[in-house]
């Protein structure tokens, strides 16, 4: 493998890796742009094993989507609906939440996940009134609740602070943070894909004040559809510059663009190859993130 290694103009970066240095920009776009994904893999599954050796992780994860009326207007989302009483929109009661988790009663759940559209109409009471009974229901239960985008949204909406919304969301319940929002950080595709909420630096104070109040988050990236190699490595720098500040994320997560039933459908969705390319080169942008 170092042969190969050397003839793709990856010896410097094996040396680097080899040596605990971390990687840069640079060194990001070449790994997306090498054309030997076997290679890019073995990197990838060296610095793994480095990490977790053979063990793998996993949760037994209930989603929740208490409603799907959003202002926002991202071009790629197939889930909202702009105004309640349009074609498809909904909001559940919060009995119909809690049933949902108690008609899984029987199962081993070790989180609920719940993200939602941006709702304008909606008290904050029924965020709250949410957490608390999920947890009633399930005392145990860990609550990975509301987006970055949400919490700012919250904040704008009903006059609060992101500090203030986190510390009456964990009041309630809240035990972390979800990574959904992030899409790319790069301001040129954020404008473009979904420019009607929180930017990428709201997305990463709201993280960051989560951290500092002792809340877990995970961060994700969409790939796929009109970032370039660029984008996705300064988004990735970006959160592992976040958690060098404060060690709070828990995860990386690479979401797949969707073009069905949305205003992207024009695009082609992202290969099977490009989805283990993301993959590897997040393993070894992100030396920080579990």
């Amino acid at each position: 493998m170092q042969a190969r290694l050397h003839t793709l103009g990856l010896s410097d970066i094996a040396e680097k890796l080899d040596a605990h240095v971390r990687l840069d920009l640079d060194d990001g776009v070449r790994l997306f742009r090498t054309p030997d994904i076997h290679a890019l893999g073995w990197l990838a599954n060296r610095e793994r094993e480095k990490r977790h050796g053979d063990q793998t992780f996993y949760n037994f994860n209930l989603r929740l989507e208490a409603t799907n009326v959003c202002v926002a207007s991202c071009l790629f989302c197939s889930f909202a609906r702009l105004r309640p009483g349009d074609d498809q929109a909904y909001t559940l009661t919060l009995e119909q939440v809690f049933d949902k988790l108690r008609s899984r009663a029987h199962q081993p759940l070790t989180e609920v996940h719940v993200v939602n559209g941006l709702h304008p109409d909606l008290p904050f009471d029924y965020y709250l009134d949410l957490l608390r009974g999920l947890k009633a229901i399930r005392p145990g239960i860990h609550l990975k609740c509301f987006t970055a985008v949400e919490v700012a949204f919250f904040s704008d909406l009903y006059g609060k602070t992101d500090e203030q919304v986190l510390r009456e969301l964990m009041a309630a319940g809240l035990d972390s943070l979800p990574g959904g929002g992030a899409e790319i950080f790069a301001p040129r595709v954020r404008k473009k894909i979904s420019h009607d909420k929180a930017d990428a630096d709201r997305y990463l104070s709201v993280h960051r004040i989560a951290h500092g109040l002792g809340l877990r988050s995970n961060v994700t990236m969409l790939y796929g559809h009109i970032e370039n190699d660029e984008d996705r490595v300064d988004h990735m720098m970006r959160a592992r510059a976040l958690q060098d500040e404060t060690g709070g994320f828990q995860a990386f997560i690479p979401l797949a663009f969707h073009p069905d039933n949305n205003q992207m459908r024009k695009l082609a969705a992202p290969s099977a190859l490009d989805t283990l390319r993301v993959h590897a080169v997040s393993r070894l942008m992100l030396d920080n993130i579990p």
